[in-house]
């Protein structure tokens, strides 16, 4: 079963403030960083199931979890119906909790 990827506005804002951060520091890390977050969330397109519960009484609100250098980054999503995943959110792994 094929899943169609949709991002709300906030995810949208958290991939441009994470690339916006790392851009002051590093043009070639910032690149990487959005690759490895994008070839991740493909993932999502065959096996969003496989991804960790975000909560225990929730079954669709999940997390994956897109390792980079040292640390990484998390992604909230939720599966929806229709074969829909939104991506709610996006966090470095060091950032404070979305929930």
């Amino acid at each position: 079963m094929k899943y169609q990827i949709r991002y709300t506005d906030e995810a949208n804002d958290d991939l441009k403030r994470l690339y916006a951060f790392l851009l002051l520091q590093d043009i070639l890390a910032a690149e990487h960083a959005l690759q490895s977050i994008t070839n991740a969330l493909n993932l999502l397109k065959t096996f969003p199931f496989t991804c960790r519960k975000a909560q225990a009484n929730n079954p669709f609100l999940r997390e994956l979890v897109i390792p980079f250098g040292s640390n990484g980054y998390v992604t909230l999503f939720e599966i929806e119906e229709n074969n829909m995943v939104t991506i709610l959110a996006v966090r470095h792994q060091r950032q404070d909790d979305y929930l």
